[in-house]
Formats: C-alpha cells, structure tokens, sequence
C-alpha cells in the first residue's frame, strides 16, 4: 500500500524468477523448501533461498533508485482499494536497472573468487544441490559484510 513496498515486491519477484531459475538448472525443484510450508503452485525452495540475497541485491537495488532520486511520485498510480502499482516507465528502469546491478563482480565468500552478481544465485543452488548430494558436508550460505 505504499511505493517502497511497491517497488520492493516487483525486485523481489525479478529475484524469485532468478533463484528458480538457477534451482531449476541445477536439477533441484524449487517447489521443495525448508523453510517455507510446501504449496502448490508455490516455489517453496526459491523462497528459502531468497532470503540470503534480499537486502543484498533487491532492497539495496530500490534504495539506490530512491536515493539516486530515480523514481518520482507520479511513477505510481494509486488504485481505488489503496494498491499502489507501478508505471510502465517505471518498471522498465527497474529492470534496466536489475540488468545493470547483474554485471557488477564481488569475491564470492566461500569459492573465494570473483563473480558477477547474477551469477549468485546460481553458486547458491550449485552448493545446495552439492550438500543435498553429499559433496559437501554443510551448505554454506550467502553471507555478504
């Protein structure tokens, strides 16, 4: 009901779109989770997973856009329950924006060498895949300081 938690939920679901992807590709169902309830239809696993890049990569990415002066009150429209939604415009510089924050490069804290952004969840599911098969003894998760 307010832009920010707009915002928020569009990165997030360009984020649960990445982590499915990535859980997907390395042969785990992301309808599977540990920590949320199992529903159908509901990619459980993609959501446990979520959690380690949220702040890191959705909510830094909205904040950038809001601190950078970015995004403007009439890039929302105000529905009549109260819904705020987001504009065209303003989803395509999100996106833009995604892409862009993807390219960048960190050391990854466990593989110990440098990877681009939108690579991570993909290392992620690769090392769950890794513990859940026994190639490694525990699951190291994304920890960024």
């Amino acid at each position: 009901m307010d832009r920010v938690n707009a915002m928020l939920s569009f990165a997030y679901s360009l984020l649960r779109t990445e982590v499915q992807s990535a859980l997907e590709t390395v042969g785990l169902d992301p309808a599977v989770g540990f920590l949320h309830r199992d529903r159908p239809g509901r990619p459980s696993l993609a959501l446990d997973m979520m959690e380690e890049f949220r702040s890191y990569l959705a909510d830094r990415l909205v904040l950038t856009l809001i601190n950078r002066r970015q995004v403007h009150p009439d890039d929302f429209v105000r529905k009549e329950n109260g819904a705020i939604l987001l504009k065209a415009e303003l989803k395509k510089e999100l996106i833009t924006a995604w892409q862009k924050r993807k390219r960048e490069e960190i050391r990854h804290p466990f593989l110990d060498e440098n990877i681009p952004l939108g690579l991570l969840p993909y290392s992620q599911a690769l090392l769950l895949a890794r513990h859940i098969r026994g190639d490694l003894e525990e699951y190291p998760p994304f920890l960024w300081k």
